[in-house]
């Protein structure tokens, strides 16, 4: 049995503490960050082109190579938070989007659960950015898309994870045609 307490309340996420009993009934305390869940979308432009974009991320003080992606909004479902992220950092709508797989980005402090989508048959429009986000599209082909990966360049997790798997699923393409 565990008791959590919350010692902080923010705007994406909470933090808690939670108090567990160990098998020898010694109490033992474990941070755990509390947050909603978040989409990632792989938006394929054609066969061999990808959307990514670049992204500066405050809490490593750098700008990062990344795909699309954000927190979903309290109530909303994952399917409804790929279309909306999708359009807002890229611009692009899409014809197709379907889920690929969830996973936990990091179980050992954090409960988000990343739901990984691919995006087909875009239509470029106005990205519709949050205040204070710096994003900018950058359309990469697929095999250097992969070699960025190879080379480091790509150091965000849920994007390794994002194009690797589609890579795996089918190749040259990446992602097999949608039933």
């Amino acid at each position: 049995m565990s008791q959590r307490r919350i010692v902080y309340r923010g705007r994406r996420i909470d933090l808690a503490i939670d108090t567990l009993a160990t098998s020898g009934g010694t109490p033992v305390e474990r941070e755990v960050v509390l947050h909603p869940g978040a989409v990632a979308i792989v938006p394929l432009l054609d066969a061999d082109h990808v959307c990514l974009i670049r992204n500066y991320r405050h809490s490593v003080g750098q700008t990062l190579l990344e795909l699309p992606a954000g927190t979903l909004e309290p109530g909303e479902p994952p399917d409804a938070a790929a279309v909306r992220e999708l359009a807002e950092e890229t611009g692009y709508t899409c014809r197709r989007i379907r889920r690929l797989i969830d996973f936990y980005v990091s179980p050992g402090v954090l409960t988000e659960r990343m739901f990984l989508y691919v995006a087909e048959e875009l239509t470029p429009g106005t990205m519709r950015l949050d205040p204070g986000e710096t994003l900018t599209p950058e359309v990469v082909a697929w095999s250097d898309a992969l070699q960025l990966i190879e080379r480091g360049v790509i150091q965000d997790a849920k994007s390794i994870i994002g194009l690797l798997y589609c890579d795996r699923l089918s190749r040259p393409y990446g992602v097999p045609p949608l039933q």
